[in-house]
């Protein structure tokens, strides 16, 4: 029989992160609500500016998703059919739907091995004369090495959309995550280092023009009222994400820090080991651990494992773009991309987030050794057996 621990460890606590802001964001969802405002105006302008200033950006423009970001950044750099896209294959589907969206086809290059971003040793043999940009994923909360991606892209003319959804906050080199690129694109999807209380996002620019056409883009392809420049989508931002937004964002540098602090214990606990990769922080940047994802033989058992004994855990992603049934016309079969097919299988994501105590922590990390250590026990049982 299975024994239980008394200390329940949730993958996310949602719950726990709000308790303390309930009354102010009740506050700021009353007033939306008291001004009629719930599509746009000015409860999304305000945001718009704060999240600027915090990305150190000239402008942000606040959207439904981060998947309609990216989607509205690059139709307003007249990315359409028969251009190509560089991107990776490990990120979640959005990053290569919004690619497909614009009639432009998703090409990918594979990531580094330790910090599972974009490989810039292998963008440039990538780009034809069809390519038109490039989107380097910061996967997890740490940002792609920007600048010889930048390079790259600007010697070859090439745009550049950092998909920063899980990089609220990261920093490259001094700089904050989508300010190095043409735009940053952003989910405000609620488990998200910023989180909203539903869908939404937003793309930041220090380029006028582009926020000026993705705001057309974002409201039908208004100029003004019913004034249709060109073909658009309502993919405006609600009032009442803008003001719960607002909220919460004077609160992202503490809760990034509790991440990073949270990440330096589970180092402690498991670092050194050689059944299990710790994930890496790049000297470049500031690593802000959206997911704190392990690599390990035996993922699928782990988790199951774990579960059990209270501690639930994630995975990010098991299967890479490039072999997603949705991709299966690009004919991109398994061997095409080495390091995202490995890191697939192995990718096992312990819980994260700011509320998370050094007790659960600890147990996490206990719980975790324990099965690795009872494994490797049971393997050299076999193998002496056998002898």
């Amino acid at each position: 029989m299975t024994r239980q621990n008394s200390i329940r460890v949730p993958f996310l606590d949602l719950k726990a992160h709000h308790e303390p802001l309930k009354e102010e964001i009740l506050v700021a969802i009353q007033e939306v609500i008291d001004c009629g405002a719930f599509a746009g105006g000015p409860f999304v302008a305000r945001f718009e500016e704060d999240f600027a200033a915090y990305c150190r950006t000239q402008f942000a423009v606040g959207v439904g998703s981060g998947t309609e970001a990216i989607w509205l950044a690059l139709l307003a750099l007249g990315i359409g059919a028969g251009d190509e896209v560089i991107t990776v294959p490990s990120t979640f589907l959005a990053t290569a739907e919004a690619i497909s969206f614009t009639g432009a086809k998703p090409v990918f290059v594979d990531v580094d091995e330790r910090t599972y971003t974009m490989d810039p040793l292998l963008l440039e043999r990538a780009i034809t004369s069809r390519t038109r940009a490039v989107i380097p994923v910061h996967l997890f909360g740490q940002t792609s090495d920007m600048n010889p991606i930048m390079e790259i892209a600007r010697r070859r003319g090439l745009y550049v959309i950092e998909d920063a959804c899980q990089a609220h906050g990261a920093e490259y080199k001094g700089k904050k995550a989508g300010s190095i690129g043409d735009a940053g694109c952003f989910s405000f999807y609620p488990g998200k280092n910023l989180g909203a209380f539903g869908e939404a996002g937003a793309v930041v620019t220090n380029d006028r023009g582009l926020q000026e056409k993705i705001r057309v883009l974002r409201d039908h392809g208004q100029e003004k009222k019913y004034h249709h420049a060109v073909v658009g989508w309502n993919a405006r931002m609600d009032g009442i994400q803008a003001a719960v937004l607002r909220v919460k964002l004077r609160g992202l540098d503490r809760g990034n820090a509790a991440r990073r602090d949270h990440a330096g214990r589970y180092r402690q606990h498991l670092e050194g080991r050689d059944d299990l990769v710790t994930p890496y922080e790049a000297e470049y940047g500031s690593h802000v651990y959206h997911v704190y994802a392990l690599r390990v033989k035996g993922r699928d058992q782990l988790l199951g494992v774990l579960a059990e004994r209270g501690v639930s855990c994630g995975i990010h992603y098991p299967i890479p773009v490039h072999l997603q049934a949705a991709y299966s016309g690009l004919g991109l079969g398994r061997g095409s991309f080495r390091v995202a097919e490995q890191c697939a299988e192995e990718f096992l994501s312990l819980p994260m987030f700011p509320e998370l105590t050094p007790d659960q922590i600890d147990l996490v990390a206990s719980e975790l050794k324990a099965h690795l250590n009872s494994s490797r026990s049971s393997r050299q049982t076999q193998f002496a057996g056998r002898i």
